[in-house]
């Protein structure tokens, strides 16, 4: 009841979010509802049906990580002070975020199944019922618990994850009550943040997923990589392979953007390069993996249409769906965090201002800071696209 009396008085922006999550975990459910229509109507078909169910995954994993980000940013799960006074503390907050995460999820996964009962025409007397009757397997019944288990998926994942990722948040400091707010007790100030250590095991992973990618296209005759069409035409190594990289780059993003940071502060740095780059430095962690994933999806769309870009081979409705899912959540997951990483920095940049720092100096900074993200990601981007695509086209 408190998550939605909260739902209900939250800023337009923040209801946004949390109708864009409930619009991914649609997407989502859908295609798992797909899933499950094709191994019903195909009970001959188990070995595609399991590979269908697996390509699943990406982008459920993509909308976990999305709401985890929607959540991260909400203010109702933002520590205040007096809250634990009334019994919100930090593992209630989380509860709390949790919840108002499944209430999102669970929303999309019932629109989801309208949706899916209407196109197999199980629903009538509305437009277009029954139109994708024998996409959607509409011959054969559907076993009601594995409908239930499979919308479940994604609310139970998202406010688990949620829940998880808010426990483990750190509390910031929100200053003095009754001094002045530029003094922060010494032992409120947040300790710096540690340097990320995932960098060599990020590339371990992802020279593992290149290998894995390059086994699988090895020895294929005709289309090695026949993503496009149906989902069950693609090679479970291939999946296998990309899973891997994308693990590594999230992996080694923190430790690029790191990196990055240090690049600005070289060649004595002014002012303004300083700001920007221990600033891209205090927030490789928070960023830093969101990259490393963006990274992963714009290298595998590269390596796509370097495969099928000048041929005629249109994408089936379902592999576009997954794609638009894996795509839209990644990209506004990093914006999300981007977003979380503005408010987290606001009363240093609020100081800053008032010590007579010029406002066009932090305009700067943070361009320099988008700058140095993208002369390091982009290359790192074109290169894996390029050694994941070669093997697929030799």
């Amino acid at each position: 009841m408190l998550a939605l009396r909260l739902a209900r008085g939250s800023h337009p922006l923040v209801l946004m979010r949390r109708l864009l999550v409930a619009a991914a975990s649609a997407g989502v459910g859908f295609l798992l509802l797909c899933t499950l229509g094709y191994a019903s109507g195909h009970p001959a078909h188990s070995a595609g049906s399991v590979l269908r169910l697996l390509w699943c995954f990406v982008p459920l994993a993509a909308t976990v990580q999305f709401a985890v980000a929607v959540a991260r940013t909400d203010p109702s799960t933002r520590p205040r002070a007096g809250l634990s006074a009334v019994g919100l503390g930090p593992v209630r907050l989380s509860v709390l975020a949790a919840v108002s995460t499944a209430v999102s999820c669970t929303l999309g996964s019932m629109v989801a199944l309208l949706f899916f009962l209407h196109l197999r025409g199980d629903l009538s007397g509305l437009p277009f019922d029954g139109a994708a009757a024998g996409l959607l397997g509409a011959q054969a019944p559907l076993p009601l618990a594995a409908v239930l288990v499979l919308l479940t998926l994604v609310p139970a994942a998202a406010a688990t994850a949620s829940a998880l990722a808010l426990r483990a948040k750190p509390v910031r400091a929100a200053g003095v009550q009754d001094g002045s707010p530029d003094l922060v007790p010494e032992e409120q100030v947040p300790a710096p943040a540690a340097p990320p250590t995932g960098l060599p095991w990020g590339v371990a992973l992802t020279a593992a997923g290149l290998a894995v990618e390059a086994y699988a296209g090895r020895g294929s005759a005709g289309s090695p990589f026949p993503l496009p069409g149906k989902l069950d035409s693609t090679p479970a190594w291939v999946l296998m392979g990309w899973t891997l990289t994308a693990i590594g780059l999230a992996t080694a993003g923190p430790g690029l953007t790191r990196l990055a940071g240090r690049l600005l502060q070289a060649l004595r740095p002014g002012a303004v390069r300083l700001l920007a780059g221990r600033v891209l430095m205090d927030e490789a962690g928070r960023i830093g993996r969101p990259l490393g994933v963006v990274c992963a999806v714009l290298s595998a769309v590269i390596a796509a249409f370097a495969l099928y870009g000048t041929g005629p081979r249109p994408f089936g409705p379902l592999t576009a769906l997954g794609a638009v899912l894996v795509i839209g959540c990644t990209t506004a997951t990093l914006l999300t965090s981007a977003l979380e990483a503005k408010q987290a920095r606001a009363e240093t940049a609020q100081a800053l201002l008032r010590l007579g720092a010029p406002a066009s100096a932090l305009r700067a900074a943070t361009m320099l800071r988008a700058a140095a993200l993208l002369l390091v990601f982009a290359p790192l981007t074109w290169a894996i696209a390029e050694l994941a695509a070669l093997p697929l086209t030799a």
